[in-house]
């Protein structure tokens, strides 16, 4: 019998939920609006159960979260939603009615850690030890693999609370984080695009000027991760990122900024396969939900 996982993406737009082995295999999956949690969290496992009635047992659980979340499995507050921006989810338990409506074990990760350890086990990561995965989409945030584990410490990673230089001459937009104005997620996240610009990112033309602005903020993240966590590739998903055409404006500012510094070919000379979309574009968290039950019992 084929060993089926149960998947959920919990995001602050909307929760996917997938049943299946890997991405070649997924037999059941859906989209929930994310309203309030009780309602958000209720129709996920009612998905769960219809499924796992129609396909069988589920042998373990996947849940790829929006953060900031709490990952140690000592504290009180394991598996929950802690302090986000989104209104009604902080202290949010995730983890704790999956688990117990499932009575299965769960995984529990950041949903763009989860989206790194898929992308290295199917997808634009394979063979990687070390890597990390940015989305830029309604925020910004960034996991990854070191020596083949995701990459956790004090909390988790938050990539996209780091701080950039600001030339409020030439961006006088204050920024969109509620926490710090103008960090990266502030100034490069889709929100701060439609703010800054009057239009959704997804409505400017190749050759608006936000989409060149928008390439030096995020090639300015990446020099700093570059020079601090050495990844041996860059993955940059998120709805952002769906306009490919930003690719090779960050390819060209990123050199400029390490400025032949970092002698590596894959920085002089291959750097479009160092800084690259996901392989499962769109889905690569929800996939990663998969991915990350899968470390339960593989």
């Amino acid at each position: 019998m084929t060993t089926l996982y149960a998947g959920l993406e919990a995001g602050g737009t909307k929760f996917n939920c997938v049943v299946g082995a890997g991405p070649d295999d997924i037999r059941a999956e859906t989209r929930i609006p994310t309203t309030t949690p009780e309602a958000t969290v209720r129709e996920a496992l009612e998905f769960f159960r219809a499924q796992r009635a129609a396909l069988g047992p589920l042998t373990a659980a996947g849940v790829a979260s929006f953060g900031p979340v709490d990952l140690d499995p000592a504290s009180a507050t394991y598996g929950f939603i802690t302090s986000t921006p989104k209104p009604g989810w902080a202290h949010t338990d995730i983890v704790g009615p999956v688990r117990q409506a499932l009575g299965v074990p769960v995984q529990f990760d950041t949903d763009v850690n989860a989206a790194a350890l898929g992308e290295g086990r199917w997808g634009a990561a394979q063979g990687l030890d070390h890597f990390i995965y940015l989305t830029v989409g309604t925020g910004i945030g960034g996991g990854g693999l070191v020596g083949g584990a995701m990459l956790h410490g004090l909390v988790h990673p938050e990539m996209g609370h780091v701080r950039i230089p600001h030339d409020r001459t030439a961006d006088p937009y204050e920024g969109h984080c509620p926490f710090h104005g103008d960090c990266l997620e502030g100034l490069a996240c889709g929100p701060a695009m439609n703010a800054r610009w009057g239009r959704p990112a997804e409505e400017l033309p190749d050759d608006h000027p936000a989409w060149a602005l928008e390439a030096r903020y995020l090639a300015l993240a990446l020099n700093d991760f570059v020079c601090t966590l050495s990844p041996r590739r860059i993955i940059l998903g998120g709805g952002v990122m769906e306009r490919l055409s930003l690719f090779p404006r960050i390819h060209r500012e990123l050199q400029s900024l390490l400025n032949g510094y970092v002698q590596a070919p894959q920085i002089t000379t291959y750097i479009d396969r160092y800084v690259v979309p996901p392989a499962f574009g769109p889905r690569a968290g929800l996939i990663g939900a998969l991915a990350l039950a899968s470390l339960l019992h593989p």
